[in-house]
């Protein structure tokens, strides 16, 4: 073979070590920092979709002397997550270990997507998502959707859960 192969091979086998050396950075750096996200703002800015922004509402007027009829907040009474606190919307509260629940239980005995807490015809209900371990509603495993009260306790695996005023 002629010096001029020898160089080329040498060249190519340098260029593919390079890559590989690159790639493994990539893949520690991600491990160690995550993965990029961006907001959903971002996304649009990106698409150059020109959205409108939605029009400000005026805020409510402040109602005195007189308390909400339900429970405004879900809070954590027992378990590793003792006193957090969420507040309570219109829309459904979903418990588990997925990073993708509303609230997210660290719990060996909880499933990954394992109650939720919702809202219909102007009262709270809880109903079990098929875990695992099962739901206990003031002591007693539900098998179906059950209305909740202030101060009614929910268990899902070592944590404890209520609705609150």
């Amino acid at each position: 073979m002629t010096d001029l192969t020898f160089t080329l091979l040498r060249l190519g086998y340098l260029v593919l070590l390079w890559v590989f050396v690159l790639s493994a950075i990539g893949v520690l750096r991600r491990d160690l920092y995550g993965t990029r996200t961006a907001s959903r703002r971002d996304k649009r800015a990106d698409k150059g979709a020109a959205t409108p922004a939605p029009a400000p509402r005026p805020a409510p007027e402040p109602q005195r002397g007189k308390q909400p009829a339900g429970p405004t907040r879900l809070v954590v009474t027992a378990g590793p997550l003792t006193g957090t606190t969420i507040p309570l919307g219109g829309s459904a509260i979903l418990m588990g270990r997925a990073p993708s629940c509303t609230l997210v239980l660290d719990d060996d005995y909880s499933s990954s997507r394992h109650a939720r807490i919702f809202p219909q015809n102007g009262g709270w209900y809880v109903e079990d998502l098929g875990s695992t371990n099962g739901t206990y509603v003031d002591e007693q495993r539900i098998g179906q959707a059950v209305a909740l009260g202030p101060g009614t306790q929910v268990r899902i695996g070592q944590s404890v859960v209520e609705l609150q005023r």
